[in-house]
């Protein structure tokens, strides 16, 4: 239901970072003394020490200082509401800071800050994570296949509903509750998703990739990309950086 990343940034030169929408749940501690900056949403935000970030729809800018530490955890969105008491669409386009709403929290910011070993870090946070999790039911696994899965891009909104066996309505509830977006807002999500994933990992030209990303045609796909990125899929095929989703360019 979960998995782990880091990244410890030491000795090197300031950046400014943007992070695309990558259609993920995260729950990210910063491990580092310095404070970061932030644009999310068109606001301007100081980073909590650990927050959590769901479906965004509009790009994250950062400023990053020479050393920096986080530590990372990418979850199925069914999780978040089993763990916190809150959908995951309570986090849609924010950093949200889970010291808030859990006191745990900032207790286990301090345990993994004092252990630098990352298999440490991620026994010491699985520990906390299994006192609070259940599991999942049949239909919170369908559910989190198809957010996760690449494979659905070409449904339409009734024949998703018809495979998850609920109606139109009920669909969209429950994928505002996950998302923070409707059906078809979701589905046309998905496709933005899958062509980012083949600009990063593929040589297709870009209409190979609209083509195979289920897009109308190369003007739809362009101003569906640029709608979330706020760049063109060529724009984002130049400045792409070594992890999907994220351009890192000299501060």
């Amino acid at each position: 239901m979960y998995s782990f990343w880091k990244v410890c940034r030491t000795g090197e030169f300031a950046i400014n970072e943007t992070i695309i929408p990558k259609g993920a749940v995260e729950i990210i501690f910063n491990l580092g003394s310095n404070p970061i900056h932030a644009e999310v949403n068109q606001h301007p935000v100081t980073v909590p020490k650990c927050f959590i970030q769901a479906y965004s729809t509009s790009p994250i800018y950062l400023c990053l200082s020479a050393n920096q530490t986080f530590f990372g955890v990418t979850l199925k969105p069914s999780v978040v509401k089993h763990i916190f008491n809150f959908p995951p669409s309570i986090c849609a386009n924010h950093v949200f800071d889970l010291t808030v709403c859990d006191h745990s929290i900032y207790s286990l910011w301090h345990q993994l800050g004092e252990l630098n070993n990352f298999h440490e870090q991620i026994a010491s946070f699985t520990e906390w994570l299994c006192k609070r999790l259940p599991q999942p039911s049949p239909l919170e696994i369908a559910f989190n296949d198809f957010l996760n899965n690449d494979n659905y891009t070409g449904l339409s909104v009734k024949q998703l509903a018809d495979q998850l066996c609920y109606s139109t309505r009920q669909l969209s509830r429950k994928l505002i509750e996950l998302t923070g977006m409707n059906a078809e807002n979701i589905l046309l999500y998905k496709k933005y998703l899958q062509a980012m994933h083949l600009i990063h990992t593929s040589e297709l030209s870009l209409t190979e990739i609209a083509y195979n990303s289920n897009f109308f045609d190369q003007s739809h796909f362009i101003k569906t990309f640029k709608g979330y990125s706020c760049l063109t899929p060529h724009e984002y095929r130049k400045r792409k950086s070594e992890t999907i989703g994220h351009i890192v360019v000299s501060a």
